[in-house]
C-alpha cells in the first residue's frame, strides 16, 4: 500500500471551490467525492434535476475546464506529480483497479484519486473494451508496446492450453523486449498482465485464455479438469470430489461428480471408478479394445511385455488381465517371433 504526501479531502475541497450549486453537485456525484462515495451515473443525475445525461455531460466538463483554470489548480502540482511517478513506478501504464487498490483501500479516497488523474494533464484514461481493462498511461510509447504486446501473447495461446505462471511471464518478457529494463521486473509484468481482459489465471495459478474453461470455470466438471491435471494420474471420482473441495472451497457432491466425469468427454473411465484425462492418451472401452489401440498405434507386432506396458499407461488394470486378453485367438495372434498381433 502506497502512502500519500498529502489529505485527498482537503486537496479536493479547495479544488472545488471555484464551482457552486449544481455544477458542484455534478461533479461531486459523478465522482462519488462525498461522504457516501458513492458514484452517480449521468442518466441517475439527469433524472435528479430533470435534465438530459448530455446536458449533465457538459456541466461536469464545464466545471473540469473551470477548476483547471483557476488558481487553485496551480496549487497542487506536487499532488499530479506525485501520482504521475507512482504510475511510472508502476510501469507506465496500469489497470484503474490495481493502482486505486494499490494506493488505499478506502473506497472514498480511490474515488478522489481518480477525481486527480481526470483532471491532470499527463493523465490518459484508456476505456474498458473487449480485450483490456479500464487502464490510466503516463508514457505513450510504453502504452504501445505492452499493448501489442498483450494481443500477441494472446493469439500464441491455444483456445484451451494451460500454462504456468513462469511460462506466461517468459514468454511476456520476450514480447516487452523493446522497452526499457526498468519495466520489465517480474512485478510490473505482473501488473501489466491483469490489464488484459483476454488473457487470465485459474485458482491453480495458471494462465491461458479467459474463455477457456479451464479458467472461467463454469461448473464441477471443469474443477474436476483442473484438479485431475494437476494431480497428473488417473484419481477415484471419490478423490476428485475432496481436491474440488479442497482447492476451491466449492462443496462437491461424491454423485454429482461422477455423473459430471461420465458426461464430459474428457474424462475416460480407466478402472473401477478410477477416471483418467483423454488428452493423456487413455482411451475407452474393455481391456481388449485398448489392446487392440495399443497395437494400431504400433503399427507392428509387439511383446507381451511392450503390449502391457503400453496398455498400462491408458488403463488402470492388472497387469494379468491384459496377458489373459492377449490368448484371446479371435481377436489377437503370436508370431513365429513370440509377439502379438490383431488376429
Amino acid at each position: 500500500m502506497s502512502t500519500l504526501t498529502f489529505k485527498p479531502k482537503q486537496v479536493t475541497k479547495k479544488l472545488l471551490s471555484p464551482l457552486s450549486g449544481r455544477a458542484k453537485d455534478v461533479v461531486t456525484n459523478r465522482f462519488g467525492i462525498t461522504d457516501g462515495a458513492e458514484r452517480k451515473t449521468l442518466e441517475a443525475i439527469g433524472k435528479q434535476y430533470g435534465i438530459t445525461r448530455e446536458r449533465v455531460r457538459q456541466i461536469e466538463q464545464f466545471a473540469l475546464t473551470t477548476i483547471k483554470k483557476s488558481d487553485f489548480y496551480g496549487e497542487f502540482t506536487h499532488v499530479f506529480q506525485e501520482l504521475k511517478e507512482t504510475i511510472n513506478k508502476l510501469g507506465g501504464i496500469v489497470a484503474e483497479h490495481d493502482f486505486l487498490g494499490k494506493m488505499s483501500k478506502d473506497e472514498e479516497t480511490q474515488n478522489h484519486l481518480n477525481f486527480y488523474l481526470t483532471l491532470g494533464d499527463d493523465f490518459k484514461k484508456h476505456k474498458e473494451d473487449d480485450h483490456f481493462r479500464h487502464r490510466w498511461t503516463v508514457n505513450q510509447k510504453v502504452t504501445d508496446v505492452v499493448h501489442n504486446a498483450l494481443t500477441e501473447l494472446y493469439v500464441s495461446l491455444d483456445d484451451e492450453e494451460l500454462v504456468s505462471e513462469k511460462h506466461i511471464i517468459d514468454s511476456f518478457t520476450v514480447l516487452l523486449q523493446d522497452l526499457a529494463e526498468e519495466y520489465r521486473g517480474e512485478e510490473i509484468i505482473k501488473r501489466y498482465l491483469t490489464i488484459s481482459k483476454s488473457i487470465g489465471k485459474n485458482a491453480l495459478g495458471e494462465w491461458g485464455k479467459a474463455s477457456s474453461p479451464h479458467i472461467h470455470t463454469r461448473g464441477i466438471k471443469d474443477f474436476a479438469y483442473l484438479v485431475m491435471r494437476k494431480h497428473g494420474l488417473p484419481m477415484h471420482f471419490k478423490d476428485v470430489a475432496k481436491d474440488i473441495s479442497k482447492y476451491f472451497g466449492k462443496k462437491a457432491h461424491v454423485a454429482t461428480t461422477h455423473n459430471e466425469l461420465i458426461k464430459d468427454d474428457r474424462f475416460v473411465l480407466v478402472g473401477r471408478g478410477v477416471y483418467g484425462l483423454r488428452e493423456w492418451g487413455h482411451v475407452g472401452g474393455v481391456v481388449r479394445d485398448v489392446i487392440i489401440e495399443v497395437l494400431k498405434e504400433a503399427k507392428k507386432p509387439l511383446s507381451k511385455e511392450a503390449v502391457i506396458e503400453l496398455v498400462l499407461k491408458k488403463r488402470v488394470v492388472k497387469a494379468n488381465t491384459i496377458a489373459v486378453n492377449l490368448q484371446n485367438q479371435d481377436f489377437f495372434k503370436k508370431t513365429k517371433d513370440g509377439l502379438y498381433d490383431i488376429a
